[in-house]
């Protein structure tokens, strides 16, 4: 057959060429256009456990990018690429955030400066936290092993049914521990990986849930899962977890280093932030301008908390502010200095008539910063003055949270934020500024 342009390039006779040189490749399988070659069991299957990840993510979340499987020209060749740019990327459409599915790689800003490691496939999540995307990586690590547990073997004494072989969960522990992060600058290394697991062949999943190397995901988040074509729910459903944490939870299900605990329950106890009221714009381009803050001294309910300040916050109200885009937190500033003085000696805003000699203490700050995404008033407001964490308030997105006392309380609500618009219920609805934080649902 003549190959001319026409047949190449005209519209018609181009799709028909196409499938005549398909049916002549298919007719020379001789040739280069199926490259098989023997490769062992094992191998084969840590190409399916990476496709059949690939699969499950692609069934709730869009691929966006993929560079791991390739296509040569002259025939019909998938290659799997292992270098470290090698990638699948998905978004989650109900929040925007991304993850990354490497494959026989670690990431390029991980390091293992002691012995090189290369786990079959590392999912990087990226969350957002405090208004920056942090990351939190998992291996999944395909070993076709499985240990039957015969009776008699020392296996069957510890575990009474089949599961993973021991060295492979070793094999994990070295994954967590051996793969770091370097600090940009400070040069510090931190552990990145925050979950290994073995995934190996094994068809029941339901008598697997009672398996040691099972349990130990929810206490260490080590373990192994099993995973075959008619055995994934159960990675499925882990997937989506992870997937669905939020950061809180994402750290929590890693083995923390002793104190953490400790550390982050002063991190919350310590009310270092005064959100106060402001009268209305006037008051806000005044106060940014001259880097300060005033109230009544009367409103500090326990004045002892002056000396633990550290953050003002001002929340704009609907009634002062029309505009709904102007309403909630936008500036915070750290403070500086303070003083108690009387109304008339603050001169930056005319006091009204009656109030020159009440005590009013005012907050000297060093620079008031915008927040790029405001804390909304989300149904409710400040009255007087509202005591919060910086904590609680980086992570913020609407007042309510600002209420927010516990760990336990804070993990509540960004787990039931994640999946959809949360409502809060307050022990004193009508004292705003006193109330705590009762319950917590999704509406």
């Amino acid at each position: 057959m003549s190959v001319t342009l026409v047949l190449q390039m005209a519209p018609g006779y181009r799709e028909v060429y196409r499938c005549y040189l398909m049916l002549l490749k298919g007719l020379s399988i001789q040739t280069d256009l199926f490259r098989l070659s023997m490769k062992d069991v094992a191998q084969l299957y840590e190409y399916w456990c990476f496709l059949k990840l690939n699969q499950l993510l692609g069934q709730k979340y869009k691929l966006m990018k993929q560079d791991v499987i390739r296509v040569n020209r002259n025939g019909i060749f998938v290659t799997l690429d292992r270098s470290q740019s090698a990638q699948m990327v998905y978004e989650n459409p109900v929040n925007g955030e991304q993850f990354i599915l490497y494959y026989n790689a670690i990431p390029a800003m991980d390091k293992t400066p002691t012995l090189s490691q290369r786990p079959d496939n590392v999912l990087t999540l990226k969350k957002k936290d405090a208004g920056q995307i942090k990351e939190y990586k998992y291996v999944f690590d395909a070993k076709y092993r499985l240990n039957p547990a015969y009776e008699g073997t020392s296996y069957h004494q510890k575990y009474r049914q089949p599961g993973p072989e021991e060295d492979d969960i070793n094999t994990m522990h070295r994954y967590r521990d051996a793969i770091v992060y370097q600090e940009t600058g400070s040069g510090e290394y931190e552990r990145s990986m925050f979950g290994a697991y073995v995934l190996f062949p094994y068809p029941d999943e339901e008598r697997y849930k009672t398996h040691r190397f099972y349990k130990s995901i929810g206490l260490l988040n080590i373990g192994a899962l099993p995973f075959l074509p008619n055995s994934t729910s159960l990675v499925e459903q882990f997937l989506a977890e992870i997937i669905q944490d939020s950061p809180e939870k994402a750290y929590e299900r890693s083995t923390r280093p002793r104190g953490t605990k400790e550390y982050y329950a002063s991190q919350l106890a310590v009310k270092n932030v005064l959100v106060g009221s402001v009268r209305g714009p006037e008051q806000v381009a005044v106060a940014v301008r001259n880097a300060f803050y005033h109230m009544p001294l009367k409103n500090l309910a326990l004045q002892k908390l002056l000396t633990q300040i550290e953050y003002i916050a001002m929340c704009q109200s609907r009634k002062k502010f029309i505009d709904p885009a102007k309403t909630g937190i936008h500036w915070v500033g750290k403070v500086a200095d303070w003083k108690v003085l009387r109304r008339k000696e603050i001169k930056e805003v005319p006091c009204r008539p009656g109030t020159e000699e009440e005590l009013y203490v005012r907050f000297t700050v060093e620079e008031w910063k915008k927040l790029a995404d405001p804390v909304t008033l989300g149904g409710q407001g400040i009255y007087t003055v509202l005591y919060t964490s910086k904590y609680i308030l980086d992570r913020a997105l609407e007042i309510a949270e600002l209420r927010l006392d516990t760990e336990e309380a804070l993990r509540e609500w960004r787990e039931k934020r994640r999946k959809g618009r949360v409502k809060v219920k307050l022990d004193h609805e009508q004292y705003v500024d006193l109330g705590r934080v009762v319950e917590v649902r999704n509406i």
